[in-house]
């Protein structure tokens, strides 16, 4: 008897800590959260708002930019037309097109699930996605959060002209991933991976019971009142992406296909929706400590060389982390964690400094101005952050 009793005490103590380190519910964690600001133009940064107006009256800028300093917004402020067809100009509430800044998303779905004790990162894939290749047995969760899996993205597979039109459900997305071997060894090598994040989409599905934007919606977009962000279907009322081709000036992007990158690319979402977003995962309101600490970590092998020549970046879970201020002149050297997105008509830059707790989201609906949204990017950090403002690209 006194052996029982003293399991259960030991049984009820290791319930009370796991209790203790499991999230609250996300609508009690954000109801402590600020009302959310005004959607109304603020230009309370100079130098960010002379560039825009350049940029947006030439036409080299379409797009929204906002910055943040804790709760107070910066600057608030778009260029350019939801729709040049029809003469239709951007709002300050309209909705653009995320691309891989959805990534975090999933990333973020994941470690919530890893918080409620459903899954953990260092499960096999195996352990959720059957049957299951023999050549998957070494991936761990974390290898698709961190882009180390070895499975090969999709626009490295043969037939991708036609795959990238052509729409595809989850179920058919695993499938065809299935059919392909490694490109490398398991935790060997971080290499950008679009396949990976349809595969933990797939894991999110299975471990929730839920379709996987449905469980953004119920984890994520509804208790903290993203009502302008969602899955980007036909009837999502996005605005019109384009793309400079051919020297012929935009062209309208309407076939965006994002059925292909469901988990790594097809959300939409607002220049405000991102900014509460921003403001509830940095501050602990979705993860525990220990999950969000492993999101913005470094998962890449020791060896991951520099890319096109630029500093290494940290490869987090859905997220980078680097000093993407040494990109432009005059340069600074602040820590960002960050994101991008490009896809069918829209490219995107969204960054959060955490120090001064700055966030600036660049969303622009023309695909051929990353130069522009990197640019004002790293314009509206350093003005809030009291560095100089750069002017230009570094070269």
């Amino acid at each position: 008897m006194i052996a029982v009793i003293a399991t259960l005490v030991i049984v009820s103590a290791g319930l009370f800590a796991w209790i203790s380190v499991r999230p609250a519910s996300i609508e009690a964690e954000t109801a402590s959260l600020p009302p959310r600001p005004p959607v109304e133009v603020v230009q309370t940064l100079p130098a960010l708002k002379a560039q825009l107006d350049r940029w947006g009256g030439s036409g080299q800028f379409t797009g929204g930019v906002l910055v943040a300093r804790g709760d107070q917004v910066l600057f608030r402020q778009v260029h350019g037309f939801a729709d040049r067809r029809r003469g239709a100009p951007l709002q300050l509430n309209s909705r653009f097109r995320l691309a891989s800044v959805s990534k975090q998303f999933t990333a973020a779905a994941i470690l919530r699930l890893q918080d409620e004790g459903v899954l953990s990162t260092h499960d096999p894939l195996c352990k959720w996605i059957q049957p299951c290749p023999a050549a998957w047995e070494p991936i761990r969760l974390y290898h698709l959060l961190a882009h180390t899996s070895g499975v090969p993205d999709l626009m490295a597979r043969p037939g991708w002209g036609m795959r990238r039109v052509t729409p595809a459900t989850s179920s058919e997305l695993t499938e065809e991933s299935k059919l392909y071997g490694l490109q490398f060894v398991p935790g060997t090598k971080a290499r950008y991976d679009n396949a990976g994040y349809n595969l933990l989409g797939a894991v999110v599905e299975k471990a929730s019971g839920l379709p996987l934007h449905d469980y953004l919606q119920k984890a994520f977009f509804k208790p903290l009142g993203m009502a302008d962000t969602g899955y980007d279907d036909d009837q999502s009322e996005v605005v019109m992406g384009f793309a400079n081709l051919g020297g012929g000036g935009p062209t309208p992007q309407p076939d965006a296909n994002v059925s292909i990158i469901f988990a790594a690319g097809a959300l939409y979402s607002t220049l405000d929706d991102l900014l509460v977003w921003e403001r509830a995962l940095h501050r602990g309101h979705l993860l525990t400590p220990r999950s969000y600490a492993m999101m913005v970590s470094d998962h890449a092998p020791a060896d991951t060389p520099p890319e096109r020549g630029r500093q290494r970046r940290d490869w987090g879970f859905g997220v980078f982390v680097n000093s993407i201020g040494q990109r432009v002149s005059p340069p600074f050297s602040d820590r960002q964690i960050f994101h991008t997105g490009s896809w069918s008509g829209f490219r995107n830059l969204m960054t959060y400094q955490p120090d001064q707790d700055v966030t600036v989201i660049v969303l622009s609906n023309n695909f051929h101005q990353r130069d522009a949204v990197f640019l004002l990017s790293q314009q509206g950090m350093a003005e809030a952050l009291g560095r100089d403002v750069p002017t230009a690209m570094a070269r």
